[in-house]
């Protein structure tokens, strides 16, 4: 028989208008406030719900795809869903580049009120007077921030390029915003009826690492931006990146990707057998270009051609190399259905285009001096923004076994501004620093070297393919057949390279024509059948503190609570899942509460987690608590013959059934009153810690 099993004090909040029931009675352990709930039955491992499949209630989805360095949204009617609408081309743009997505900057005015985003918002704040241009706030690359911080609230901040500071929840409202109204007028445009709000799903995009916390604060972005209402919240999807391009990729025909396993593999120097890898991706581009005066893509309405290959059971790795970060996913495919099984966690980290940029302002920094560039940043934050986008531009042009320099405009105003500083010419500080690999050019420019090029790109490179060997080594990953790169990353010839020499004897390496949108048109995909990843891996272990009946010899004296004449041990984790645990779409944990007192208002359970599960207690290094559940509990209802109203003194003891669901791409909660079978209003928090 199972041990009896109490919440643990520990592991509540009791919020202020809500006092304890009893006091706790002196023990060993250090005084606690007392259950405001007591679990009525432990449950056992999850249990899967079938959920039907429902006729899709939307009658268009769109997606948004918000990149650390650029991002789109595209669309499609659930009545034509073999058609996928990318967003109009925009308006501004990188000569030689194909815009089909916009740099992710926005500009807010002095008196923070929103100005412009992407190309509009870069090329307005490039025009403005270098002394007004301080004024303005300018923001880029900002989805870093999110990923970067720990403790993640609704109060983090964002630092724009003058220095100022702006609530971050406020940034990416203000974007989000500016993608509902451009991507609803489209919609419209496009519509033969009128559409209401709540006939178009909305589906916003995230790094597969991202924890809860990140995934709540785009929610509650899309929430203050209007793309839906909180009371809604079945009518956002928060899709992950890696997964949504795996999706994609299942409708993939033969002659829609490059495999770089027929190409040959050469040390990068000899140009001549190189050429057929270089000329063939630069051939997909120019036709995906030619392509895209349409704006519509078509895909299959079963798998594509690609996967004839594969038989039950084989896998594949969808490596997603963004700007900001670098995402794996492993998955199965399963036939007939077509539905997708993860592997493995979600696995990456920061090693996206971004590490790049900033290894070229770390060599700027070696160069002119640290101190230099970082006046620089602050007194001319609109020429600092220009030199970026010059040298993003010729970035994207770097190859293996190139021949000739790239040559990076440098703005006139860092050449005036460091001749002022410094007192001497840009040139002589280049001489200076012995920096052989960086030639200067007297038409302004500085001259990089393949050897330079190669010393901006290697470390982030070596850290994807790295990160790629590590995940093929593990057992549950043996005898991947494919390996597709994603991304806009993925787009350039270095990395490609990089990952054909290291991994072309592993496994087929595929690379979708339009890489950059791959993501994208996967969120559409996701958004018209949510029900198409059928098995996920959790990232993480999660439970609550329990009090569990004290054993001696198995649990330290440390946590021994005695409360009411009984002894407890405290502390103790109830897991609700553990760390790549495979859990199933509609797979539930179930745990029944009941209040400690008549009359109680609201439940609080805070909820913990750790990277292992090799954890007893919540106190366990390595354990934190990283949100709460709460349960707002209605009015009971009078029992019949019931004698002085509501929960007299025989009432039975009142049980709340809280439901959780971990197989979507965001924890869940639902909550029902047994006795009455009303629901109970049941929400999850992970920014308020």
């Amino acid at each position: 028989m199972a041990d009896v099993v109490q919440l643990d004090p520990n592991s509540l909040q009791i919020p202020n208008d809500i006092s304890a029931a009893s006091s706790v009675p002196s023990s060993p352990a250090t005084a606690r406030n007392d259950c405001s709930i007591t679990p009525l039955t432990p449950s056992p491992s999850p249990r899967v719900e079938v959920r039907p499949r429902m006729a899709c209630p939307f009658t268009v989805v769109v997606a948004i795809d918000f990149g650390t360095t650029s991002s789109g949204y595209a669309f499609s009617f659930t009545q034509d869903s073999e058609a996928i609408h990318m967003m109009k081309r925009w308006e501004g743009g990188d000569p030689g580049v194909a815009n089909q997505k916009s740099p992710t900057c926005l500009l807010l005015t002095p008196d923070l009120r929103f100005h412009s985003f992407g190309f509009a918002a870069r090329d307005f704040y490039h025009d403005l007077d270098p002394e007004e241009a301080r004024h303005w706030l300018y923001f880029d690359k900002f989805k870093m921030k999110i990923h970067s911080t720990s403790d993640l609230t609704m109060e983090t901040e964002l630092e724009a390029v003058n220095g100022r500071r702006v609530r971050a929840i406020e940034v990416f409202a203000h974007a989000l915003r500016f993608f509902r109204e451009h991507a609803l007028k489209e919609v419209k445009d496009q519509s033969s009826s009128v559409l209401e709000g709540e006939e178009i799903r909305w589906v916003i995009t995230v790094p597969a690492v991202w924890r809860q916390p990140a995934k709540q604060f785009m929610r509650e972005a899309a929430y203050l931006a209007g793309l839906v209402s909180p009371d809604c919240p079945e009518q956002l999807l928060i899709a992950l990146e890696p997964e949504a391009a795996s999706i994609y990729c299942r409708k993939l025909r033969l002659h829609q990707v490059i495999d770089l396993s027929l190409q040959p593999v050469t040390n990068g120097l000899d140009l001549e057998v190189s050429r057929p890898f270089d000329s063939s991706f630069r051939q997909a581009r120019e036709q995906l270009r030619r392509s895209r005066h349409s704006r519509t893509f078509l895909v299959e309405s079963g798998t594509g051609e690609l996967w004839s290959e594969l038989r039950t059971g084989d896998r594949y790795i969808v490596a997603d190399c963004g700007g900001g970060t670098v995402d794996l996913t492993v998955h199965q495919i399963e036939q007939p259905q077509g539905t997708l099984k993860e592997l493995y966690k979600a696995s990456g980290g920061p090693y996206g285009a971004v590490g790049v940029d900033l290894a070229f302002e770390a060599m700027l920094c070696q160069i002119f001096g640290d101190d230099f560039i970082q006046s620089f940043k602050a007194k001319r934050p609109a020429a600092w923004v220009d030199l970026t986008i010059a040298f993003e531009a010729r970035k994207r042009t770097a190859a293996p076994g190139r021949a000739n320099a790239l040559n990076i405009s440098l703005p006139f105003s860092f050449i005036d501004y460091y001749k002022r500083h410094r007192g001497q010419s840009v040139e002589a500080a280049l001489r200076r620093s012995n920096m052989n690999i960086v030639k200067w050019s007297s038409q302004g420019m500085l001259r990089l070297t393949q050897e330079a090029m190669n010393e901006l790109f290697q470390p982030t490179i070596i850290n994807i393919v790295k990160h790629i060997e590590e995940l093929m080594a593990k057992p549950e990953v043996h005898g991947v057949r494919f390996l597709f790169l994603v991304g806009g990353f993925a787009e350039s010839p270095m990395l490609q390279k990089a990952v054909q020499r290291a991994l072309w004897r592993t496994c087929r390496i595929i690379i979708p024509h339009d890489v950059g949108l791959t993501i994208l048109k996967g969120a559409v995909l996701f958004g018209l059948d949510p029900t198409v990843v059928r098995v996920r891996r959790c990232p993480l272990t999660y439970g609550v503190g329990v009090l569990n009946r004290f054993v001696e010899g198995r649990h330290p004296r440390e946590k021994l609570l005695i409360k009411e004449g009984r002894e407890w041990c405290t502390d103790i984790l109830d897991r609700f899942v553990s760390v790549d645990q495979s859990v199933a779409l509609g797979e539930v944990v179930r745990r029944s509460y009941t209040p400690a007192r008549l009359g109680q208002r609201k439940i609080i359970i805070n909820i913990y987690c750790s990277t292992t599960d090799d954890v007893t207690y919540i106190s366990d290094p390595g354990v934190r608590k990283c949100g709460t559940v709460t349960l707002d509990l209605p009015e009971p209802l009078p029992l019949p013959g019931a004698v002085g109203g509501a929960g007299g003194g025989g009432a039975e003891r009142r049980e709340i059934r809280a439901t959780m669901q971990f197989g979507d791409t965001e924890i869940k909660v639902t909550a029902v009153d047994v006795m009455s079978n009303r629901s109970v209003r049941a929400s999850i928090d992970f920014l308020s810690n």
